[in-house]
């Protein structure tokens, strides 16, 4: 065979395996890399639809605290509402309200924002003053 012959098998050889390993490299690693995290906190709110004091504030925030997943829990008897956050690889906020409702009898619902206070922003801040001066920016 001719020398030019056989440099041309050599490459061609050479480029199938570069080619070959490549794709090998890029499959090993797509295969292999992590996925997204399946614990997340995420943060849900309740709405009262009644009034509650001090002492039924503490008694909430103490119920929910007990919940498995909670790590954090803010409860205001002025607006009547109770926020917090949990882990979602333990818990889901639909159960935790549920529980909350079958087991303390409080007339409550979770707190789910409209699509446009989505596109906004924080839905738990929707309609403050914050709110309204960020919105003037946002164009």
């Amino acid at each position: 065979m001719e020398k030019k012959t056989k440099n041309r098998i050599w490459l061609s050889v050479a480029g199938v395996l570069l080619l070959l390993t490549a794709v090998l490299c890029i499959h090993i690693y797509v295969v292999t890399r992590p996925g997204p995290p399946t614990d997340r906190m995420v943060m849900a709110r309740i709405d009262f639809r009644q009034d509650i004091d001090a002492n039924d504030a503490l008694k909430i925030v103490k119920w929910l605290y007990a919940q498995p997943g909670v790590n954090q829990v803010l409860c205001n008897d002025k607006s009547d509402i109770a926020v917090f956050t949990f882990s979602t690889a333990k818990n889901d906020a639909n159960s935790i309200v549920a529980a909350f409702k079958d087991q303390t009898g409080y007339k409550a619902d979770r707190y789910l924002p409209s699509e446009k206070e989505m596109r906004s922003g924080c839905p738990m801040n929707y309609g403050s003053t914050m709110s309204k001066i960020t919105s003037l920016f946002k164009g």
